[in-house]
């Protein structure tokens, strides 16, 4: 259990520092080279990060007990700060002054130095996504090529479908980060969690790029879509994601995504979720007694969140999991 006082990643303590040169050290190594201007060799910072890789993602938790001034080397990534205690002013270079509260965030942009004040007790999380996998993942859902660097608008609401969206998340991969053989060992799930961060900034919060993901993309026909759904089911263990399949079958993402849409009312990633759910079902009921949890197999089949996936599969085969699984213990001859 993480305490109440908001800390998250609670067992991935990577630094506990009161040394100016080690908090610099422990924030370089995972995020970013920083300097505290502000402070001597001699001065106290009294830091704590916790950090984890999620993927290809980094996500960070740090605390500070006293008030300090941060400022970045030129990031290569793109980085999102989001304060879970206190406050901050964050700007990156010459950019809009962000005042950092527990309902507004900040999204930064490669190449571009930031400054942080930041209050006493201050307390953030912090989210590095590579720059060449979101841009990537923007050329796959426009279909083509990025004319101009992929840049953010610099705050965050918290409160829009966004930033609920990537909190919700957080807290995912918070609980996972303590659960040995949980979500964050499957590579299935993992995969789910940067996609839904990713797309989450994406999609609802403004960019340059916004009016042109909105734009409407012709179908695909009947033949591409059937081609995609024979791979789904061929392989529904493979970590698809929907530009694979997209390239697969010679669409566009958002091509793709209309033609399952139109075909079939669904979506690629919903088609293969209950492929999976299907899956996880067939585990479940062919089971020995006492080989496997129902935790561990929805984990392997790429379901992060336990509470969402029970309900599905309630939904799905109108019975819980647990009694999936406890049906297959019980001997033929006494059912």
């Amino acid at each position: 259990m993480h305490l109440d006082t908001g800390e998250m990643f609670g067992s991935r303590r990577v630094a506990s520092c009161r040394g100016v040169d080690e908090a610099r050290q422990a924030l370089s190594e995972f995020f970013l080279p920083v300097d505290f201007p502000s402070a001597r060799a001699s001065s106290i910072v009294d830091m704590e990060l916790n950090a984890l890789r999620v993927g290809r993602l980094t996500c960070g938790y740090m605390r500070f007990r006293d008030a300090v001034r941060i400022e970045t080397a030129e990031p290569e990534n793109y980085h999102i700060d989001i304060p879970m205690g206190g406050r901050a002013r964050m700007r990156a270079d010459l950019g809009p002054l962000v005042h950092g509260t527990q309902r507004t965030a900040a999204v930064f942009m490669p190449g571009r130095p930031v400054e942080l004040d930041c209050g006493e007790r201050f307390a953030q999380l912090s989210l590095m996504i590579p720059r060449d996998q979101l841009q990537l993942e923007l050329e796959n859902l426009l279909g083509a090529k990025l004319t101009r660097a992929l840049e953010f608008s610099a705050e965050l609401d918290l409160t829009t479908p966004a930033g609920q969206m990537i909190m919700q998340t957080m807290r995912v991969i918070d609980e996972a980060s303590d659960q040995k053989g949980g979500p964050l060992a499957h590579p299935l799930a993992m995969q789910r969690l940067e996609q839904v961060l990713m797309h989450s900034l994406l999609f609802a919060q403004p960019h340059n790029h916004s009016a042109a993901l909105a734009v409407p993309s012709p179908a695909a026909g009947a033949r591409p879509v059937s081609q995609a759904v024979e791979l789904l089911r061929g392989s529904p263990a493979h970590p698809w994601t929907v530009a694979e399949l997209a390239a697969e079958v010679s669409q566009s993402v958002r091509s793709l995504q209309e033609g399952f849409r139109r075909s079939l009312d669904t979506t690629p990633m919903a088609y293969l979720r209950r492929l999976r759910l299907e899956k996880v079902r067939e585990e479940l009921a062919t089971a020995a007694p006492g080989t496997i949890s129902v935790t561990q197999v929805a984990a392997r089949w790429g379901f992060v969140h336990l509470g969402r996936f029970a309900a599905a599969y309630r939904r799905e085969f109108a019975e819980r999991p647990s009694d999936t699984l406890r049906a297959a213990r019980v001997p033929p001859s006494t059912r």
